[in-house]
């Protein structure tokens, strides 16, 4: 894979739940380094779309590529695949019986097989980075949905992730636990991370992201620079739909 070449790259991207045509004709790239938020209202595809890049949900027709490999080709090593992909959930996905420390090193041990040392190590290293150092032994019961939603982001940072997917992170969060999420997210963009982010959070789209997307009905009806659509979308659809989150937007 080139420089040049998205890191992630669909085609024809279509996905059926029965008779439901919940993705149509999707094409979208992300280049390596970019973020990109996906809005829209509910039920417009947006995690399903997320869901499709890691192959969570298996497309009836077109391609996936991600760091070049077509996780679509039948002949794909899915799980080898997926290890390049980190994914963040709405519902925070903790093992309740093992420590924060533990919920971290599991998949290093089990899957890349690391020796614990090490392991160790690394998910310390990134439990430092979301800011929860001095939480290694807590179990997730006695933190915060805060913290458990950081301790889920080290826990897919310390595979080493070439792509970080958020499906509503903070949906399940109180408001005030909300920042300290977003915060972690704002200095893994700066750090470079190539990140897909479905959000409902307009503010963090318009500060953080390279380009936003807007979904609706399936379908990616416009997408563009933050500055550009957020304020003077050219769709009426995504008009009525900033303006419906209270967002200002150009007439």
């Amino acid at each position: 894979m080139t420089q040049a070449e998205p890191l992630v790259d669909i085609r024809g991207l279509n996905k059926y739940f029965g008779h439901n045509h919940v993705l149509r004709d999707i094409d979208f790239s992300v280049a390596r380094g970019e973020v990109v938020c996906v809005i829209g209202p509910s039920g417009s595809g947006k995690s399903t779309l997320l869901r499709c890049v890691n192959m969570l949900e298996t497309p009836q027709s077109g391609t996936v590529r991600v760091n070049g490999r077509e996780l679509t080709d039948p002949d794909c090593d899915i799980d080898a695949a997926r290890r390049q992909i980190g994914m963040v959930f709405q519902q925070f996905n903790l093992f309740p019986h093992h420590n924060a420390l533990d919920n971290c090193t599991l998949a290093l041990t089990t899957v890349l097989k690391n020796k614990r040392e090490v392991a160790e190590r690394i998910a310390r290293e990134n439990l430092e980075r979301v800011g929860l150092a001095d939480k290694l032994d807590a179990y997730p019961a006695r933190l915060s949905g805060g913290q458990q939603q950081r301790v889920a982001i080290a826990r897919a940072l310390s595979m080493d992730p070439a792509l970080m997917l958020f499906d509503e992170p903070t949906s399940a969060l109180d408001p005030e636990l909300v920042g300290e999420v977003l915060s972690v997210m704002r200095r893994l963009a700066a750090e470079g991370m190539t990140m897909i982010v479905v959000t409902h959070e307009i503010a963090f789209a318009r500060e953080v992201a390279d380009r936003v997307v807007f979904m609706d009905g399936g379908g990616i009806v416009e997408q563009g620079p933050p500055a550009t659509l957020l304020s003077a979308p050219r769709a009426a659809r995504t008009r009525d739909f900033l303006k419906r989150v209270l967002v200002p937007v150009a007439d």
